[in-house]
């Protein structure tokens, strides 16, 4: 869905512009480092076999903030 940012009030135009810039900021800071830990909880997929899936959300859901969450999961899903 989308929508007409132009049909907004300033601002939450702004806000939302904000937190754009929050996010990518935020991206370019991690992004080297979410691959790194993408690549660490991949390479244990064939060692855990079956218990991998279950492994690696644990690991996942350990990771802080939820920005970073998305972030390592996006690259997991890249080598999947």
């Amino acid at each position: 869905m989308s929508f007409n940012l132009a049909k907004l009030p300033q601002d939450q135009r702004q806000a939302q512009e904000d937190e754009k810039g929050r996010l990518f900021e935020f991206w370019q800071l991690n992004n080297e480092r979410a691959k790194g830990e993408a690549s660490r909880i991949w390479s244990e997929k064939d060692k855990r076999k079956s218990k991998w899936q279950d492994w690696a959300t644990e690991q996942i859901d350990a990771l802080n903030p939820p920005e970073y969450q998305s972030l390592v999961k996006r690259e997991l899903a890249r080598m999947g």
